[in-house]
């Protein structure tokens, strides 16, 4: 099955993605920041990555973009999770974001997302 990172910095938002994802038979990884999930992702290579924006340390933009730019990792699908709807333009263009979620967001939808962007990969 597909392993995920899931990175953010809301520890109960990181259990709730982890327990829905672990439920689906996915492999979980977590990061709790940017800057951890850029160490990690060439380390794990993750099939998918759902990124939190607003983060201490490196937010969401700034990772998304440095995994655009690493040949080893620009291919990796990233689902894009926040609570900033005006951001969407921002990722709107980018190769490497597969879809852009809303927080509060519906398991249903994050999960028929989330199977699309494999899907795709694949």
């Amino acid at each position: 099955m597909a392993k995920i990172l899931v990175v953010d910095d809301e520890k109960d938002v990181v259990e709730l993605l982890s327990f829905l994802l672990k439920k689906d038979g996915y492999t979980v990884i977590t990061a709790n920041n940017g800057r951890v999930a850029l160490e990690m992702v060439p380390k794990e290579m993750p099939d998918l990555i759902l990124l939190d924006v607003m983060m201490p340390e490196m937010d969401g933009y700034t990772v998304q973009t440095q995994l655009l730019e690493n040949p080893q990792t620009k291919n990796i699908p990233i689902i894009i999770l926040t609570a900033k709807g005006q951001l969407r333009d921002v990722f709107a263009m980018s190769a490497n974001v597969a879809a852009y979620i809303e927080k509060p967001f519906d398991p249903k939808t994050l999960r028929g997302k989330i199977q699309e962007s494999l899907a795709k990969k694949s």
